[in-house]
């Protein structure tokens, strides 16, 4: 079936890590996010691709080309955010007058589930959650959707929208919808007509994430790290300990006295050691660095970053060409035991995570002995100063 993926935005809830790249192009288990995405779209049964692009679109045209595991890809430009579904509606030049999937680009969708998606529609992804407040929750009349409820107060369910669609042909047609109370156009609109004229289908994901902030894109590593395949294809030292799930990229290279603990993926030409200690889940992104005596837990560098001497790093996103001076300590764990918070778009956010560390923009450097808060944002090119104890955003 054809299918719409949206990667058109921009991704300011992910700042600083999306300043100069789309967030569907932000890293998960050594690939960009909207690769996982697609990778489940071909294997659930799509025929044809088309990539919606805004934002830094040429970074994802160069990386996928004109087809991804023998599916073609075409791709259209959303030049206005005016919402879900007038994204949809920059696509139709390369759709045919047939159904239609639309996914999210930043979205992780389990291949089983989505199979069930695509044996046909109209039929929406549904997912339960603990606390649907926050969602658009689905109306449900005898197992057929009725409409959507967008952030109740009173949840009628815990079955929420997760963002994924088959429509009939006809709603090529209904893609431009009045504009919402934020004056966006909408697909939950267009799902609304679909339920006045035909039965829509709710279809449940086994397991889904929306990947949004960026403890989320820790939480997409964990996932994605967990289905790795171990592989030793760069150099690892006869001295180093490697246990679990472990890749290691062809010119990455592993030293004498280092010990890895899995699920962990080692980028290509990346170095790690000597005597230092990786756990999982852990992304080490392409050219980076993990020297002497450096810890690294359940985290993310990404490509060129460094920790060279003496450091601890847990829970973090670290973003390119960082580099951490000896002796950096990240906290990861409140005192009080609470979770850690997080500052997104102005607002202290709770991570909903008791352990956190700090979420590093591209070209970060930290001086000597520099200690950072847990829940600490750096912007691009942040500096420290030598000894400093950084408990608040900069």
């Amino acid at each position: 079936m054809q299918t719409v993926v949206l990667a058109a935005g921009k991704g300011t809830r992910m700042r600083p890590l999306t300043e100069s790249r789309p967030k569907p192009m932000l890293p998960v288990a050594g690939r960009p996010l909207v690769e996982h995405t697609v990778d489940a779209a071909v294997e659930a049964g799509a025929s044809r691709l088309v990539i919606v692009v805004g934002y830094r679109g040429e970074l994802l045209r160069k990386h996928f080309g004109d087809s991804h595991r023998g599916v073609p890809i075409a791709y259209e430009e959303q030049s206005t955010q005016r919402g879900t579904a007038d994204a949809v509606a920059q696509a139709t030049p390369s759709l045919d007058n047939d159904p239609f999937v639309v996914l999210n680009g930043d979205s992780l969708y389990d291949p089983t589930s989505l199979s069930r998606l695509y044996d046909g529609g109209p039929a929406v992804a549904s997912y339960r959650v603990d606390d649907p407040a926050s969602y658009g929750v689905l109306i449900l009349d005898g197992g057929q959707v009725t409409g959507v409820i967008e952030k109740p107060e009173e949840p009628p369910s815990n079955l929420i929208n997760a963002g994924a669609y088959v429509f009939p042909e006809a709603a090529l047609g209904w893609l431009d919808v009045g504009e919402s109370e934020r004056g966006e156009l909408e697909l939950t609109d267009v799902l609304e007509q679909a339920c006045e004229s035909r039965a829509v289908r709710s279809v449940t994901m086994d397991r889904w994430l929306d990947v949004g902030r960026p403890w989320e894109l820790l939480e997409a590593n964990e996932w994605k790290l967990d289905e790795i395949d171990g592989g030793e294809h760069g150099e690892v030292s006869s001295d180093a300990t490697l246990s679990g799930r472990v890749f290691v990229a062809r010119g990455a290279e592993i030293r004498e006295g280092v010990t890895v603990e899995g699920p962990v993926y080692v980028g290509p030409d990346a170095t790690i050691g000597p005597n230092a200690y990786v756990r999982g889940a852990t992304a080490i992104g392409a050219g980076a660095h993990v020297g002497h005596a450096v810890e690294v837990k359940n985290s993310v560098l990404m490509a060129g970053a460094t920790a060279g001497h003496l450091t601890y790093v847990g829970d973090s996103v670290v973003g390119r060409d960082v580099n951490f001076g000896a002796g950096t300590t990240v906290a990861n764990l409140r005192h009080d035991g609470e979770d850690v918070r997080v500052t997104v778009k102005g607002d202290r956010v709770s991570t909903g995570r008791r352990k956190f560390g700090i979420v590093c923009g591209d070209g970060v450097k930290t001086a000597i002995d520099t200690s950072v808060n847990a829940g600490v944002v750096l912007s691009e090119g942040v500096t420290t100063t030598p000894g400093e104890n950084v408990l608040r955003d900069r």
